[in-house]
């Protein structure tokens, strides 16, 4: 039989002993007073003489974290919202039936006390119990080491163990709720309206990604999980919403990896009457705002490094000028402008860019526009630790921007870079029908060449578009790698409370024997 096992028919064993005691198992409530944070932040700077004279009562719950036992009296550690409070639980204070019943909890117990509270001898604020009752059983016993284990993976697969024992972990989710509402509260302000679109659509689109999908028995139809809210967001603007915003859900059936999930939230938002270069100042404003909010200041840690999100650390660039500026040595002389013109000229770039790093593929069936955005990945982006704006991107990459009036070969769309990775998405939006059916085209002849992730025909999209949107900015904010940057966390999945997983292996009777052993 395995440990936990064994450990599970022992506390259920004494889940009856409790009960013959008259506690109910599994009660229904517990009339608090106080919480333990509140007891903490109202009493911890009460001396033990101020404490005495004052005889300050309380009710107060929570799960046990430590327990030990000496004759007739013993402590323990309740805790609560990450927070932890002493209890001191003695005989003749609880009676017979009381103190039989604190023999029988175990670490990870919830119970409910009452009593009055004190300074221990070491000057720790306690509550002196009066009264104990039992509220619920751990009955698989809460792990001594488990913030530095091995299999990560078990850490988010049970993390709703993670939480009890890990502060740290805590603390996260608790900045991630703070992020969010900060962007929630800063769109508010901007007199931005929150709107919910459809999560099952019957065309995916608003980006350039391979979908989930699922079919609706009724109907007969198949559906797509939403990859992007954009092309519903937009239908908004078309018809009156000029400042429209969804803290969204997104799936994308793509490869897991540190920066990606199949399920991800985004903000994205859209204002009429603005171009690119004015959704752009606002997010920026959003997210130097959101990191005062989360952290308090406008520098946060990520690894070795320092970010910081004052305005005046900010850079902007052309996808051109960041190639041009992180141009590596090895490869010979910085391109010129001139260099991203045509065909062979970017072919040229390539060939001397992989003199040094050998990894940048060309394929000349592909557009030009495309070939460049994959040498800026490779030149330039790793080297965007603190805030960059990139502008100006192909043409061939952005099937729904505006394009520039003097180069069509490219957009006014731009992308932010912090610590290496790319967290927003904005551009003037397209809202001439005709260049919109054009480009879905040029995209439907990319998924005939084999690109699954192309973007499909939108009729109605265009219908849309044909009663006149009017000029408008829209941008997609990534909240995970906005936590994950505001967090010091390295990896997506620490910043999702539930991250997708392989499907859990099953425990072999040879596993259980070895674990037995162990």
């Amino acid at each position: 039989m395995a440990l936990d096992e064994n450990i599970y028919k022992l506390r259920l064993e004494k889940l009856k002993q409790i009960e013959a005691l008259g506690q109910q198992v599994y009660p229904t409530q517990y009339d608090f007073t106080h919480t333990v944070p509140t007891i903490l932040a109202e009493y911890s700077g009460r001396s033990a003489e101020e404490l005495e004279a004052s005889r300050i009562t309380v009710r107060v719950a929570g799960r046990i974290m430590a327990i030990r036992l000496m004759g007739k009296a013993g402590f323990a550690h309740l805790q609560q919202a990450g927070q932890k409070l002493q209890i001191y639980v003695k005989k003749d204070a609880v009676g017979d039936k009381g103190f039989e019943l604190y023999r029988l909890l175990d670490l990870g117990d919830h119970i409910g006390v009452s009593g009055y509270l004190f300074r221990t001898r070491t000057g720790e604020l306690t509550v002196h119990v009066e009264e104990l009752t039992f509220l619920s059983k751990d009955l698989l016993p809460l792990p001594e080491k488990w913030h530095g284990l091995t299999d990560v993976e078990l850490r988010y697969r049970q993390r709703y163990v993670d939480l009890v024992v890990n502060p740290d972990v805590r603390e996260v989710f608790l900045k991630r709720s703070k992020l969010v509402q900060s962007m929630r509260r800063f769109m508010d302000s901007h007199g931005f309206v929150e709107v919910e679109t459809p999560m099952m659509q019957p065309i995916a689109g608003g980006a350039v990604a391979k979908p989930f999908v699922t079919h609706h028995n009724t109907l007969d139809m198949d559906l797509y999980l939403r990859i992007a809210p954009e092309l519903y967001l937009k239908r908004l603007t078309v018809g009156g919403f000029d400042r429209v915003y969804e803290i969204n859900r997104n799936f994308r059936n793509e490869g897991l990896g540190w920066r990606w999930n199949p399920e991800f939230t985004m903000l994205e938002f859209y204002q009429a009457y603005t171009n690119y270069r004015g959704v752009m100042d606002l997010t920026q404003q959003l997210i130097e705002q959101a990191a005062k909010d989360v952290t308090g200041g406008t520098k946060t840690k990520w690894g070795e490094h320092e970010i910081d999100w004052h305005a005046d650390n900010w850079r902007r660039m052309t996808m051109r000028e960041a190639i041009i500026h992180y141009w590596p040595d090895a490869a010979g002389a910085k391109p010129a402008m001139a260099d991203f013109a045509t065909h062979d000229s970017v072919k040229a770039l390539v060939e001397r860019f992989n003199t040094a790093h050998a990894h940048v593929a060309y394929d000349p069936n592909e557009p030009v526009g495309r070939t460049i955005a994959n040498l800026f990945e490779a030149a330039a982006e790793e080297q965007l630790i603190q805030p960059t704006i990139i502008y100006e991107f192909p043409t061939a990459v952005s099937p729904l921007s505006k394009q520039k009036a003097d180069e069509p070969d490219w957009t006014e769309r731009w992308e932010i870079f912090v610590g290496a990775m790319e967290i927003a998405n904005g551009f003037s939006e397209l809202n001439d029908p005709e260049d919109q059916r054009r480009r879905f085209e040029q995209q439907l002849k990319e998924r005939e060449r084999g690109d699954e992730e192309a973007h499909q025909m939108d009729e109605d999209y265009i219908r849309a578009l044909s009663y006149g949107m009017p000029p408008a900015g829209g941008v997609g904010v990534g909240v995970d790698r906005l936590a994950m940057l505001l967090t010091d966390s390295h990896t997506i999945r620490d910043v999702i409370l539930f991250p997708l997983l392989r499907p859990e292996k099953s425990l072999t009777a040879e596993d259980a024997e070895d674990a037995e052993k162990k």
